[in-house]
């Protein structure tokens, strides 16, 4: 995807009813740095230039039922790739992210609240305006993994702290048992 050209459409404060009504479209490929944070997850020492979240937004109207209004409705994909710190080595491992989701729009938030519940799609409120940004970089966090790692790990990982490949320090002395002392006393 590339850079979208000027559009009367801001993703700051998007106008759902009238970007839907319209049946519009906003694809962007952004740097991470506008989504502080997901770049808050990024492994610390990984270099984040080059990181890129794409997506695309698409409105749609749907008829409502039994003569009710058209419902207002948001496609949103996104996609991001991000270096994350692996949990066994904490190096750099880098994660694909990827949303693909639907999410119905109604009048207010107290509406948004009663209907979210019961529905199987994600109901969202149509004002304040919402910030295509903030949405997307939400539905991101949401597809972070709770254990990032690499499949197979670039370098060997330590196992025992003060051990280096299973031997101790040399210059240390061979550590006692505490519990041998009170084996003494138990006799």
């Amino acid at each position: 995807m590339k850079a979208a050209p000027k559009t009367p459409w801001n993703p700051a404060r998007l106008d759902m009813r009238a970007f839907a009504q319209a049946g519009a479209q906003l694809a962007m490929d952004e740097p991470l740095t506008q989504f502080d944070r997901l770049r808050a997850e990024v492994s610390p020492g990984a270099d984040q230039a080059g990181w890129m979240v794409s997506w695309i937004a698409q409105g749609e109207l749907r008829p409502g039922a039994r003569g009710a209004e058209p419902s207002v409705w948001l496609h949103l994909q996104a996609q991001a790739q991000l270096p994350l710190a692996c949990q066994r080595c904490l190096a750099p491992v880098p994660v694909a992210l990827v949303v693909d989701r639907w999410f119905r729009f109604v009048n207010d938030e107290a509406t948004a609240a009663a209907e979210d519940e019961d529905s199987e799609e994600d109901v969202l409120a149509l004002e304040p305006r919402p910030n295509l940004r903030e949405l997307i970089e939400d539905e991101l966090l949401m597809e972070l993994p709770l254990v990032p790692m690499h499949e197979t790990c670039p370098q060997p990982v330590v196992m025992a702290v003060g051990a280096v490949d299973g031997v101790a320090d040399a210059g240390e002395p061979p550590r006692k048992n505490p519990f041998a002392e009170l084996a003494k006393l138990k006799k």
